[in-house]
């Protein structure tokens, strides 16, 4: 299975992120496969695990919640092709085994996300001013691809 997580960024661009093994946990902190060093994004956010012909999420008790198609999760929650995970101020959509094949942000695809999280990262030239408890660390490759946002 083939699992993309796709960003989408305020400018209405994209940025696709390939799953890095089949027990991914995105979170704040530095050996996070995924880390978001955001304040809002909880050290151990939440995690993807990859088995067989399944990829389920499952929120680890963060602060402010994980959220799968705008509802909160509470237990283990089974993903499908085109399903929308908010993470903090992120909203990435699943793209598994290139279905769907074009990447549609929440609002075109009618879907809601939660009302008091802001729904896209901003724009390169406005993450200091948006973002000031950004911190980058230079090691991580998503952190640089995040960066570049």
């Amino acid at each position: 299975m083939d699992v993309n997580l796709v960003l989408f960024k305020n400018d209405g661009s994209q940025k696709s992120f390939s799953l890095p093994s089949s027990l991914a946990v995105i979170g704040r902190r530095h050996d996070c496969d995924l880390c978001i060093p955001l304040m809002r994004v909880s050290r151990r956010h939440c995690q993807l695990d990859q088995n067989n012909e399944t990829l389920k999420l499952r929120d680890l008790d963060s602060r402010n919640g994980t959220y799968l198609n705008g509802e909160p999760i509470d237990s283990e929650t089974t993903i499908r092709a085109g399903d929308y995970l908010q993470v903090g101020p992120l909203v990435f959509q699943f793209q598994i085994d290139g279905e769907p094949e074009q990447a549609v942000p929440p609002q075109d695809a009618g879907e809601k996300v939660s009302p008091e999280e802001p729904v896209f990262i901003a724009g390169a030239d406005e993450n200091e001013e948006d973002f000031p408890e950004l911190e980058i660390d230079d090691s991580d490759s998503f952190l640089d691809e995040l960066e570049a946002l």
